[in-house]
């Protein structure tokens, strides 16, 4: 026990003993060092050092913000294969909230998004065990189980709302960037910013050259974030210059800041982006981005409001400490942290249908009416899907002002 408080009390020495709180540095090291000594010899069942150890510094770190925390072997390991694009789970990004597992987003089609998770959904239970008192880390470490698995998930949903959804643990494969062109408007669905969306990216935009477009659609709905360079790589796909991020750190100590370098591969044409709840972190960066230099328009709802960076320290022997270190801004000096990004218009979800009037009449139907001497235009195909039901109807906005954009500018050039 005492090599234990002597080895925790050589850490700080190193540093000059100036406050009165750090004067009581070994006053509280002593007394984690009796707490240490006084659960081994007394708890009713035996715990490793190694155990009490982790769980005080995960006490630590989970403490300070829902973001911070520790990564053991296991969960190091799965952390660098999520960001490669693969690994096993439900797919869902999520957070700590009140004690309860918060779904930041669900993962385009993974389970979780098969099975009707949604962004904002509080998770209470795991399998019927109370999330409540449970770490981030050892929450999705039940999440993510064998492949193949079953997991029953308690959801409460808009506070008063409680579900249970049953989902199948499958390998997670993201496909992170989706591209089409529709009405002569490029639409890029982004699902998440893990390695190499950049590049897929400038490849959908490189396809849609032979068409003639009008504008673009960047949908940044339900994506939970990834990885800080991507974000800035994306967005400097749509600026000609200036700032895209800057981050902030202790006591509001500049950080980095970084710079559009490219050229805008889209030619300048209109763009709208599509966020809502469920965009954070570097969806966040790259809506901020765009929105305040004004080079898109940005549509839905407000974003998560994650706007805080985390580094990953090593420490030890194959572990580390998943640290909260700065803060992001964006080029107006922004913080994006709990306070999101707000839409320029705001258009929040909605289903619309078609209503039939059988009261309603026109000239064709009036008896005697005189015929058009000109052939009546061929309903194409796109009338016909303007006439079934609206599945989307956030996107059917977006792809609705480009056309009406371009409609504008083609009257102003005339």
């Amino acid at each position: 026990m005492k090599n234990l408080f002597i080895f925790l009390s050589l850490l700080i020495l190193p540093f000059s003993l100036k406050t009165e709180e750090e004067k009581d540095v070994y006053k509280y090291l002593n007394l984690f060092g009796e707490a240490f000594e006084k659960i081994k010899n007394n708890y009713v069942e035996d715990v490793t050092s190694k155990d009490l150890i982790e769980s005080a510094i995960e006490g630590m770190l989970s403490s300070l913000d829902p973001h911070s925390t520790y990564l053991n072997y296991d969960e190091l390991n799965e952390l660098k294969v999520q960001t490669k694009g693969e690994f096993g789970g439900l797919g869902i990004e999520v957070t700590l909230e009140n004690g309860f597992v918060k779904v930041i987003a669900p993962i385009d089609d993974t389970p979780a998004d098969k099975a009707g998770i949604k962004s904002g959904d509080l998770i209470t239970h795991l399998d019927d065990e109370p999330v409540l008192g449970m770490t981030l880390s050892e929450a999705v470490s039940i999440m993510r189980g064998k492949v193949g698995s079953k997991i029953k998930l308690t959801i409460n949903r808009n506070e008063n709302e409680n579900l249970q959804i049953f989902i199948t643990r499958a390998i997670i494969q993201l496909k992170a960037v989706k591209a089409r062109v529709e009405n002569n408007i490029g639409y890029i669905r982004v699902s998440s910013f893990n390695q190499k969306v950049d590049r897929q990216i400038i490849d959908s935009i490189k396809s849609f050259k032979k068409e003639k477009l009008i504008g673009y659609v960047l949908d940044l709905r339900n994506n939970p974030g990834g990885l800080l360079d991507q974000a800035v790589n994306v967005t400097d796909i749509f600026l000609e210059k200036g700032e895209i991020v800057s981050t902030r750190g202790k006591n509001g100590k500049q950080g980095s800041r970084y710079n559009a370098v490219k050229n805008d591969l889209t030619g300048g044409l209109p763009l709208i982006v599509l966020i809502n709840q469920g965009s954070a972190s570097a969806s966040e960066i790259v809506a901020g981005a765009l929105q305040d230099h004004k080079r898109a328009i940005i549509m839905g709802t407000k974003s998560f409001g994650k706007g805080s960076v985390q580094t990953i320290i090593p420490s030890g022997e194959d572990v580390a400490l998943k640290l909260t270190t700065a803060k992001y801004y964006t080029p107006s000096g922004r913080s994006i942290q709990k306070t999101g990004i707000d839409p320029d218009i705001l258009v929040e979800q909605a289903e619309l249908k078609k209503v039939d009037d059988p009261s309603s009449r026109k000239e064709s139907d009036l008896r005697g009416a005189i015929d058009n001497d000109q052939e009546s235009p061929n309903i194409n195909e796109d009338s016909k899907k303007d006439e079934e039901k609206i599945d989307d109807y956030q996107l059917t906005r977006a792809f609705d002002l480009i056309l009406a954009i371009n409609l504008v500018n083609k009257k102003s050039s005339n």
